[in-house]
């Protein structure tokens, strides 16, 4: 049994405490003296040096605990190799693609890939990636070229911070159909159940293309109206964000008494 130093939440304050972890159990001592199988826990998350940990049957994180990045390294290790998620060996490669340009140096890692209810892990010897599920834009088969031999692997792409990046993962033949079947499954809620107008769809490739709003203006000849009404019917399905909001101003009287002496010209 390891024992790691941390600081675990109880009732919203931090309190320090020493935890001890093994392939079945974590035991938080006092004030919790709790001890949570790692079979009960159905999804992790880290937020900065903080691990949320949710059990079955209970919604939301159940226990929150803090501590330097080498302990939370070993906890999230541990709890995703013992936890009840969808678990395969496997090799991964995350990130291979980041906005449509292959990362440099990326190599096949060999490790796990862990599917939890709203979280996507990749386990390996040397990195702990995670995939929200709800970031997830598609998923499917393809073929790579692996040690100059055309192979199938499973293609994931998400969004991260405003752009595509896409993971590999390859596995035995047998277990890949198995692997992509669970994961369509696990990202069914997200998929699209509605088809778009091809005006709106026009609109999605063009803010995918990375156009802003006065050039899908421009390029499909319609008003700021015409557009904007587009984008509500969107964001209602949950396809964007608004993260601008231009404003168009007109002048005061006083904003014309500035101008019209601005352009007076000079008294000889």
């Amino acid at each position: 049994m390891k024992t790691l130093p941390a600081k675990i939440d109880n009732n919203g304050s931090w309190v320090a405490a020493n935890i001890q972890i093994d392939e079945k159990v974590i035991h938080l001592p006092e004030p919790l003296t709790t001890d949570i199988p790692l079979k009960s826990i159905d999804d992790l998350q880290q937020r900065k040096n903080i691990l949320e940990l949710s059990v079955k049957g209970k919604e939301g994180p159940s226990y929150r605990i803090a501590s330097v990045p080498k302990a939370l390294t070993i906890l999230k290790k541990v709890i995703l190799m013992g936890c009840s998620g969808y678990r395969l060996m496997a090799y991964f490669m995350s990130p291979a693609i980041k906005g449509g340009v292959m990362v440099k140096d990326a190599t096949w890692e060999k490790g796990a890939i862990v599917v939890l209810k709203s979280r996507i892990w990749f386990v390996g010897q040397n990195s702990q990636i995670c995939l929200p599920i709800m970031d997830v834009s598609a998923i499917e088969k393809t073929t790579r070229d692996v040690q100059g031999k055309k192979t199938e692997v499973v293609k994931i792409d998400h969004v991260e911070t405003g752009e595509v990046t896409t993971s590999f993962v390859l596995c035995p033949p047998t277990t890949l159909e198995v692997l992509f079947n669970y994961l369509a499954d696990a990202t069914k809620d997200i998929s699209m159940d509605q088809e778009l107008d091809p005006v709106s769809a026009q609109v999605a490739m063009l803010v995918y293309s990375g156009m802003d709003t006065h050039a899908i203006e421009n390029m499909l000849d319609k008003s700021n109206p015409e557009i904007e009404a587009i984008y509500d019917k969107m964001m209602k399905l949950g396809m964007v964000e608004v993260v601008l909001t231009r404003r168009e101003v007109k002048l005061t009287t006083k904003g014309v008494r500035f101008v019209t002496e601005a352009v007076k010209p000079p008294e000889i």
